[in-house]
């Protein structure tokens, strides 16, 4: 008999898998490319706005973009039963900044080089409001979809979310404002003494996760969580839940 998801994960995978269909209207809307072309001429753009709300969403949501609604890491999960290895996430989790550093620094550049932002755009580069609304467009589209789900086959559980993701930076960020200044937040918290050490949390963490370590050491904060709540939904002993709360 197969064995059913919890129901949140169930909702949570159809999510994504909406956001996976809708990403020929959305590309350009997350695109890092557009976020360029806009700052060269001064124009917001509606990736620069994405960016910003992502960030502002993670100081009271974390990285819950990452494990509900993004399509990239939809694009991940659909991998998974290809290849559902654990990766290591401390070996590969700053190529992200290798990339990002650069490309928020050319932002940055040709901003100033621009004179500011003097224009608003939501639709730059975008006029039909559909993101792949030419045959060549879709070039892009299949070169993006390569990249994930082939570092995912390649590598393993949402390999991509670790190594080339523009917009998980921006989360890590807020994230870590958040923890600094303490304030009410979505987040995890565990209860050791109920741990019966089945690691049952680790097996089905998508982010390759020593959940078990995190919940055994009463620290369940880390940048690459994507509250996804596997690890809540799995534990059997009700370790782990969710919180709103400040952490202290």
């Amino acid at each position: 008999m197969i064995k059913q998801l919890p129901l949140r994960q169930r909702i949570r995978k159809a999510i994504l898998v909406l956001a996976f269909l809708s990403f020929p209207v959305t590309m350009n809307f997350l695109s890092p490319v557009i976020i360029i072309h806009g700052a060269a001429n001064g124009i917001i753009s509606s990736s620069l706005v994405m960016f910003g709300l992502m960030f502002l969403s993670s100081l009271f949501l974390g990285r819950a973009w990452c494990g509900w609604v993004c399509p990239g890491a939809a694009m991940g999960d659909l991998a998974e039963p290809i290849n559902n290895r654990l990766v290591h996430t401390a070996k590969i989790a700053w190529i992200k900044w290798l990339i990002w550093i650069p490309w928020i620094s050319i932002i940055a550049w040709l901003t100033i080089r621009a004179g500011g932002y003097t224009t608003v755009n939501l639709l730059h580069l975008t006029e039909s409001g559909v993101s792949v609304d030419m045959p060549e467009k879709y070039i892009i589209y299949y070169v993006v979809i390569g990249l994930f789900v082939g570092l995912a086959m390649l590598v393993g559980r949402r390999a991509g979310c670790h190594t080339i993701c523009w917009m998980a930076p921006f989360m890590i960020i807020g994230r870590w404002i958040r923890n600094r200044f303490a304030w009410p937040s979505l987040r995890l918290v565990a209860n050791a003494q109920a741990c019966n050490d089945c690691k049952l949390c680790n097996r089905y963490c998508p982010m390759s996760l020593d959940v078990n370590s995190m919940v055994e050491k009463g620290q369940m904060e880390h940048q690459e969580c994507i509250l996804c709540g596997n690890c809540v939904d799995h534990c059997v002993k009700k370790a782990i839940r969710y919180s709103f709360s400040s952490g202290k």
